[in-house]
């Protein structure tokens, strides 16, 4: 009698556990998207976009009739154009932005440069840069200073002139606002800022009327300023006596009211209306359950008309339901059934709009759109490899903390698979205050769906989108509560049959990559394997090393929210590695200023000296994020093996 006669189930079995995993193109989630930003210019006749390259970022102005390029800038390796503005139809004034290693973002530089929309006579105009004087000819003319500066308002009505927000680096922290030239760069002092390092909020006349901002303490302060420039500012709201933040979001059309975002000490922040004549408020938006997510304005316009809100999913809601807006709004998420519409760019005459497309499966369309019209026309896709159809649903899910907490987050299932007893990965996001998952297209959820793997993450207390309190709820809880939110979660996918118990893996970046750590740690027999990628892993060394620390309200921070130096032996890693029992892997760059790559280094030590499966993957000049393409291929490529060995197939074939 053969095998498998003796074990009948186990001939059966066997073919189906030893298929390979999904075959899976990394490239098609790892490769940068086609385009960053794009914006119609006051005509409509082109439109300017970002373009990401292997290691630089490219503003490229297109004709819209024949998408012909008519201009172009770029700086070479490692510089970006991070943002842009039309200030006429002719002219566009973009900031620039350098990899420079400790993060996995471009830092912006506080330059502004201007740019003829054929490409011509490119040249800087404010920032530390015109010292030196690398482009244009007429830098002499302009006022050499070592300043930072940001873009307040583009002044729509005004096709010569913007306002920016201009500080010194050391000697003068006190931002003001000035009136630059874009052609020439010349700069006028308009208004001084109340306080050190606020940003300005305009009216619809280009007036300055709002600073806001926070001190070395990290509580917001809200200034209001009368339209004179003369004017004394006055102090509407300090986080510290008040106990909640406010900040001011624009105004309306006849510039006599503002709109205000403001904290509540329960529940989500919600949209006042500030009448400047009584300084009386009035409430117009507040959702039960989420923040806003983002703002919706009037096409062509700053002046604020409603919210989009992430609950689960992406819904709007609007100051007045019956208004223009509103009923544009509503036809536009008719004909883009189940996917997000947002407006992104319109024309000065606000007939035509920029609308992008996008969903859990879906990156990204962008469409011209006829308003009066109602018209849509092709223009443009994020990432055009990706078949929609083929891409796996974003599941909005809710359950309960051990406290009773409601938490909430996202569980995506592979495409065509039952959803029961899947090998799954959660994932925690990174941060981790104030940041949140949020429903959309997200290409490292999408590749482990395609590979087999179900994915849960959750917003575990801390995380922002759900009001105040519930962020709060996480200070000093690296390693307690934070962590028995995300293991209650993993255990409530398992309870819901979503989850094999066997076949459970976490993994996480920056934050994540420590609870990462930390989950297996703490709960040694729920997770079959962990990943940390570009993590914090000896709590204590975050007060010594790394950028946080460098500056007050750094070390602020640090001991606000994360504890005293002394309390976190108990809950870094690099202390607990005798209690871990899975393989884990660790991902770091030796240029992380935000997570040192001696963490990951330390990390490592501790394990092996505890005798647990360790495998790195470290790159000398990759900062906080892997940013290189082929880099980013391999890592990718190393988690998707590391995974298939410990809760994939491979892992059933084993027998583990």
């Amino acid at each position: 009698m053969g095998i498998c006669q003796r074990v009948l189930l186990l001939c059966v079995l066997l073919p189906v556990l030893m298929q390979p995993a999904r075959a899976v193109e990394v490239g098609l989630f790892t490769d940068t998207e086609k385009f960053k930003e794009i914006k119609l210019s006051p005509t409509g006749e082109y439109y300017a976009v970002t373009i990401p390259l292997e290691n630089q970022t490219v503003l490229a102005i297109r004709r819209r009739a024949d998408h012909k390029m008519v201009g172009s800038f770029g700086m070479g390796t490692r510089t970006h154009v991070h943002d842009f503005w039309w200030v006429n139809s002719e002219r566009v004034v973009f900031s620039m932005a350098e990899r420079i290693g400790s993060l996995d973002e471009p830092r912006l530089l506080g330059e502004l440069y201007g740019m003829h929309v054929n490409g011509s006579t490119p040249e800087i105009l404010v920032g530390q840069r015109l010292v030196a004087g690398k482009l244009g000819t007429r830098v002499g003319a302009k006022k050499e200073e070592r300043v930072a500066a940001l873009m307040i308002d583009d002044l729509p009505r005004d096709d010569r002139h913007v306002l920016i927000n201009v500080f010194r680096f050391i000697t003068d922290p006190e931002s003001r606002v000035e009136k630059m030239d874009v052609y020439t760069g010349k700069r006028t002092k308009l208004v001084q800022g109340p306080v050190a390092n606020v940003d300005f909020i305009t009216d619809n006349a280009g007036n300055v009327r709002f600073a806001q901002g926070g001190g070395i303490d990290l509580n917001t302060k809200l200034y209001y300023h009368e339209a004179a420039e003369d004017a004394p500012w006055k102090l509407l709201n300090d986080e510290a006596a008040s106990g909640h933040a406010e900040y001011a979001i624009g105004f309306a059309a006849d510039n006599a009211t503002a709109y205000l975002r403001v904290e509540h000490p329960q529940g989500p922040d919600s949209i006042d209306a500030l009448d400047l004549a009584t300084l009386q408020r009035r409430e117009l938006l507040r959702d039960d359950n989420v923040d806003p997510f983002s703002i919706l304005y009037r096409p062509g316009t700053g002046v604020p008309v409603g919210a989009v809100y992430m609950d689960g999913k992406p819904r709007t809601a609007f100051f007045d339901a019956a208004s223009p807006e509103a009923r544009l709004q509503r036809s536009l998420e008719a004909a883009f059934k189940d996917q997000a519409v947002e407006v992104i760019s319109t024309t000065s005459d606000g007939k035509l709009a920029l609308i992008e497309v996008s969903s859990d499966r879906n990156p990204g369309d962008v469409y011209v759109f006829d308003i009066a019209g109602k018209k849509a026309d092709y223009l443009v896709s994020r990432r055009e490899k990706i078949d929609p159809a083929t891409m796996a649903e974003m599941r909005p899910v809710s359950l309960k903390a051990r406290d009773q907490l409601t938490l909430n987050g996202y569980l995506t299932l592979p495409p065509g698979s039952d959803g029961k007893r899947l090998p799954m990965v959660v994932m925690p996001h990174g941060g981790p205050f104030g940041i949140y998952d949020a429903w959309g297209f997200d290409p490292d959820v999408q590749m482990l769906a395609a590979s087999g793997y179900a994915v849960l993450q959750v917003d575990y207390r801390g995380s922002g989108n759900h009001g105040r309190a519930f962020e709060q709820a996480g200070a000093r809880q690296w390693g307690a509560k934070m962590q028995d939110d995300i293991t209650d979660a993993s255990r409530w996918a398992i309870e819901q049959g979503y989850a094999d118990p066997a076949r459970v893996c976490i993994y996480g970046a920056s934050y994540g990559g420590y609870a990462a750590l930390m989950g297996v740690a703490r709960e040694p027999d729920l997770y079959r394997c962990a990943v940390g990628y570009v993590g914090v892993y000896e709590l204590s060394d975050m007060y010594t090393d790394g950028d946080i620390q460098r500056s007050r309200s750094g070390e602020t921070f640090l001991r606000q929210w994360l504890g005293p130096k002394d309390a976190l032996t108990a809950v870094s890693p690099t202390r607990l590695a005798d209690r871990i029992k899975a393989p884990v892997f660790l991902a770091a760059g030796g240029e992380d200023d935000r997570a040192p790559i001696q963490h990951s280094r330390r990390m490592e030590q501790a394990l092996k000296a505890a005798n647990v499966p360790v495998e790195t993957l470290y790159y000398p000049k990759e900062g906080h994020g892997f940013y290189v393409e082929a880099n980013k291929r391999e890592f990718q490529n190393r988690l998707l093996g590391f995974l298939e060995r410990h809760i994939g197939n491979g892992a059933l074939a084993a027998g583990n």
